[in-house]
């Protein structure tokens, strides 16, 4: 399987405690739920966090992008699909596109991620985690 072709999905559903007074969700959300995206993908591979760090391999966001499409209001179902751009060296992209439960695409994303071990200094990421995220079938 090559990157980008990997993409996985979660649905949640807006929290009121999500929303702004004007009952639109608060634009910081959507990079909490492009997380949830992320660790969600990585569990349904297979691959937690938890063990990498274990491993004594961190992974730091470098840059996030959201771009805002259309309002999300409290009680909407969103889904966000996350993609796997890049999963090598010491790179991890990842792309997200979070849809309401009409199909309206709100809000759609990227985050870039660098590999770092218990030195915090920067790795490539370990073959047996290459191996897992590109996995056939999972």
């Amino acid at each position: 399987m090559s990157e980008g072709t990997q993409t996985r999905n979660f649905t949640l559903t807006v929290r009121y405690a999500e929303t702004d007074a004007q009952g639109v969700v608060h634009h910081a959300n959507y990079l909490i739920w492009f997380e949830e995206g992320r660790s969600e993908f990585l569990r349904q591979k297979g691959c937690f966090y938890s063990d990498m760090e274990r491993d004594g391999f961190f992974v730091i966001v470098a840059k996030a992008e959201v771009h805002y499409r259309a309002p999300s209001f409290y009680e909407d179902q969103i889904t966000i699909a996350t993609t796997l751009e890049k999963g090598k060296g010491r790179l991890l992209v990842f792309s997200y596109k979070a849809t309401n439960q009409n199909g309206v695409l709100v809000a759609e994303g990227r985050t870039r991620h660098l590999i770092l071990d218990a030195e915090r200094q920067l790795v490539s990421l370990p073959i047996k985690y290459q191996q897992i995220l590109y996995q056939e079938g999972s």
